[in-house]
């Protein structure tokens, strides 16, 4: 079997011990050919694996059709995923990375953050001329994260709106928690530089 074009070895946060062997233990059983241990994937991981599509890709249709894509690839390759010590579930958003890369390389969308995803937890009831004007806004600051560069803005993503701790970034973007930190530092203070200062 030929090999992937990029690198979808997992390189997420690891869970705990437990829940560490037990995941590898379900990788086992769907090599050997059992769908039900794969089913079970699928539940674990979907949810996260979704989240991370929907920020990155702003479209919760496209974001249902890449996360399924990513398991049925990941179906199809399980069998050439192997124990690198770290979380089974940084592997499928792997295979979801490099979907949503295709994605934005077919159609040149940008990496940006869905306004409505934004909006979800926020429970206003405003008359229409505020709609507006909290869309242009978001818009705003949706067009700030997109001028960041690529790693600053997957620090943003991944800090503040999938809501993983420093650590856990710095796992999933391959660096050190120092590294992470100064990342963040320069892309928050990038992004007061190019928000209009009304909405700092």
């Amino acid at each position: 079997m030929s090999s992937p074009a990029r690198s979808e070895q997992p390189s997420g946060p690891p869970p705990t011990a437990d829940e560490h062997a037990e995941a590898w233990q379900l990788v086992d059983q769907a090599q050997s050919g059992d769908v039900a241990a794969f089913g079970l994937l699928y539940d674990r991981y979907v949810d996260q694996v979704f989240r991370y599509v929907l920020f990155r890709v702003g479209d919760r249709t496209l974001a249902e059709d890449v996360t399924s894509e990513t398991f049925l690839r990941a179906l199809r390759r399980i069998t050439t995923v192997s124990y690198q010590g770290r979380d089974v579930g940084a592997w499928f958003v792997t295979i979801a990375r490099n979907l949503v890369l295709d994605h934005v390389k077919s159609s040149r969308y940008r990496l940006e953050v869905t306004t409505a995803e934004l909006d979800d937890n926020r429970q206003v009831t405003a008359g229409p001329e505020q709609a507006v004007l909290d869309e242009a806004t978001t818009n705003e600051l949706l067009r700030c994260v997109s001028e960041l560069n690529d790693d600053q803005r997957e620090c943003i993503v991944l800090r503040f709106l999938q809501g993983l701790s420093v650590a856990e970034t710095a796992e999933q973007m391959g660096r050190n928690e120092g590294a992470i930190k100064a990342l963040q530092h320069r892309a928050v203070r990038r992004l007061a530089q190019l928000l209009p200062a009304e909405l700092r």
